[in-house]
């Protein structure tokens, strides 16, 4: 373990990674990384890779459609990075080493003929499905309408759930207060989790495009400071209950999209409590920074840093933008990933 990634878990962070490619889960298991993540993205990176063509193979061979491939290689790709978390998953009881398995983003799809109701309905069947057997997986449902809707009766079923897509303290307080009241329902409160990710360096993309009249101060600062927000809330909120294990953030979309942002921006900036789920060229460049970090995620900006953000962000907007562009993020690579299963088949089937 490198220095720089030792001081950042030693301000109380826990490092999970944001891929479930096994090369890369060992890497970063080896750093200290005490969790992971999936989504269609990476599962479609894996494949392009090549490595699974064999199995590919051997599932065309059984019949199975492009859908039902993409889906299984998802889920024996998310286990086989669960077995290498459960260790840890043992020795914390539950409080890390799990790995969040994303539900079909399809689901979302605008261009589908589906009510926000019958979407609702297929998250609390399909998180019921994939989270049958699995002691250490999350899983992972959009803040959506749907999604939303969704939780309750996902956490009444005893699912762990990990809420993404959250860029407003409207939909973290949904979703909490949603899961909060299945939970009591579910009523095995000793073994609860929950995380909620918060969504970061998407927000300071939108305010440049959106608000480029920030100053210098407020501007690159502003999804720092609605993270830090929502991660006071949250202890505020889980300080008064009953669980014997930690409801967190999880600080999501880390990896900085300014080309004039230190890579380890986002990292620094939230150091301290909770969970960074970090892409894997974030936590490299957190092994080779030589940075020692502090705790960093009680420190808010200035009050008028604040004040300022507060008369210039339109929530709303911020909201609904940023949602369009994150179930268009979700919704692509689910539909790349099929088309690459079909052009394996294609391939595979023509040697």
């Amino acid at each position: 373990m490198s220095d720089s990634i030792a001081s950042l878990i030693a301000t109380g962070t826990k490092l999970y990674l944001d891929s479930v490619e096994p090369s890369l889960i060992d890497q970063n298991l080896a750093w200290g990384a005490v969790g992971a993540t999936s989504n269609p993205a990476i599962i479609s990176d894996i494949v392009k890779g090549g490595g699974l063509d064999s199995r590919i193979e051997a599932l065309l061979g059984e019949g199975l459609d492009n859908e039902a491939i993409a889906w299984t290689l998802t889920d024996e790709l998310v286990i086989d990075a669960q077995k290498k978390f459960a260790s840890i998953h043992r020795e914390t009881e539950g409080n890390a080493g799990w790995v969040s398995f994303e539900l079909d983003p399809l689901l979302e799809d605008p261009t589908l003929d589906m009510s926000d109701s019958e979407r609702t309905a297929k998250y609390i069947e399909l998180g019921k499905k994939w989270s049958a057997g699995h002691t250490n997986r999350m899983i992972k449902v959009p803040a959506s309408e749907a999604g939303l809707a969704a939780l309750e009766e996902l956490a009444a079923a005893c699912v762990t759930l990990n809420v993404t897509l959250i860029f407003t303290d409207d939909q973290y307080t949904r979703a909490r207060d949603a899961i909060w009241r299945g939970a009591q329902r579910c009523g095995k409160l000793d073994s609860f989790k929950s995380v909620y990710s918060i969504f970061i360096s998407r927000i300071d993309i939108y305010t440049q495009e959106k608000l480029p009249g920030l100053s210098d101060e407020a501007q690159g600062t502003v999804g720092i400071l609605n993270a830090k927000r929502i991660w006071k809330a949250n202890q505020e909120f889980w300080s008064g209950k009953s669980t014997k294990l930690d409801q967190e953030l999880i600080f999501a979309s880390t990896g900085t999209k300014n080309p004039n942002d230190p890579p380890t921006k986002y990292v620094a900036a939230l150091a301290g409590s909770d969970i960074q789920t970090n892409p894997p060229a974030t936590n490299q460049a957190v092994v080779e920074s030589g940075i020692e970090f502090s705790r960093t995620v009680d420190q808010m900006p200035s009050k008028a840093v604040q004040d300022e953000i507060d008369a210039a962000l339109d929530i709303q907007d911020m909201h609904s933008t940023l949602m369009s562009e994150g179930v268009d993020k979700f919704v692509k690579p689910q539909r790349a990933l099929l088309d690459l299963i079909a052009a394996k088949r294609k391939e595979l089937s023509a040697t």
